[in-house]
């Protein structure tokens, strides 16, 4: 067996999350805002941003500005956009590796924040195409999203590693076929990489 092709989470991987709990939590306490009547409108919309069937603007709208507020989506916009950090380790480790494999995204993320996060830490620089629940309009852990993120690289389930710091998203991955990474720390994916003959 010889591993073909890299998938990368990017949330909790290569960067911090984009706008999970602890991202969210931060923002809306700095904003002062009620976290609970925030939740309880983000649970329904969402999925709808990450499967690409709503603009970040139309999620803000029903989530935030429902309602007069002292700030502006721009604003808020700019805060959650702060929150994406690089994690410098596993970054390097990607940079290094790429040239000798072919390199991707699989990752969910709504197509505004996933666009700047790209950009802001010049993701296209190693990976060769973003297979991103927006695009592909399916999340993970649907065994559905690692199907076409093969098909659309052009690998086998065994010729493929996918790196994620989920466990249930590294499961669903090995469901299919594909070798899987459970990331911790770059120490470990290096280690664990190696051991599949990808260093």
């Amino acid at each position: 067996m010889t591993i073909k092709a890299v998938f990368w989470d990017i949330g909790g991987v290569l960067l911090t999350n984009g706008w999970d709990r602890e991202q969210r939590a931060d923002v809306l306490e700095r904003f002062g805002l009620d976290i609970t009547e925030f939740t309880e409108r983000h649970k329904l919309a969402a999925p709808e941003l990450e499967l690409g069937r709503m603009t970040l603007a139309e999620y803000l709208g029903q989530t935030l500005f429902y309602a007069p507020r002292d700030f502006t989506p721009d604003e808020f916009r700019a805060a959650m956009e702060a929150e994406s950090k690089s994690h410098p380790d596993a970054l390097a480790l990607a940079r290094e590796l790429s040239g000798r494999w072919r390199m991707y995204s699989l990752n969910n993320e709504g197509h505004d924040l996933n666009d700047h996060r790209i950009r802001t830490f010049g993701l296209h620089d190693f990976l060769l195409g973003f297979f991103t629940s927006c695009y592909l309009g399916v999340m993970k852990p649907s065994p559905t999203i690692y199907r076409i993120g093969l098909q659309l690289a052009n690998v086998r389930p065994e010729e493929a590693v996918m790196i994620d710091d989920r466990a249930q998203n590294a499961e669903a991955a090995r469901s299919v076929g594909m070798n899987a990474v459970h990331y911790r720390d770059a120490a470990q994916l290096q280690e664990e990489l190696a051991a599949l003959g990808v260093r």
